[in-house]
């Protein structure tokens, strides 16, 4: 799958569609192959105890489902979610960013599935696994 958008152009149309995530998210790798993304740890992530959030969690598998999908069709701010499945398997490194290894599974017409593993970094395991679907925008007529 040929990717439209590199990771120079992406930061900021993620962040121009998305201000609200703004200075939350880095992209350490996007290829055809995979995206890496990265949520920059911070006190506003953690849940008791000092670990990071399932909810903070979920939102980089997430932007990086997003991430991963607009890389390989354009600037479609309306693409939404349809479907995600996460699983929590362990608890994440206190204070260390989690990093998304996101992969496009299929991109058709309509849809686009990713699965998402994410790491703590400097953890060799998953702290969670999530599948999701995104719905694409139509195809305008042309």
């Amino acid at each position: 799958m040929t990717i439209r958008i590199g990771a120079d152009e992406m930061m900021p149309f993620l962040e121009e569609v998305f201000p609200q995530v703004a200075g939350m998210f880095g992209i350490d790798r996007l290829d055809e192959d995979l995206l890496i993304m990265r949520l920059y740890s911070h006190e506003r992530h953690l849940r008791p105890g000092g670990t990071v959030s399932g909810p903070a969690m979920f939102g980089l598998a997430d932007v990086s489902a997003y991430v991963a999908t607009m890389a390989r069709i354009g600037r479609e701010a309306l693409a939404v979610t349809t479907n995600c499945s996460i699983d929590f398997m362990r608890k994440p490194v206190a204070g260390a960013d989690v990093l998304a290894k996101c992969r496009v599974l299929k991109l058709g017409r309509s849809l686009s599935v990713c699965d998402v593993l994410l790491y703590s970094e400097g953890m060799a395991e998953p702290v969670a696994r999530a599948s999701l679907t995104y719905s694409l925008p139509p195809v305008a007529a042309g």
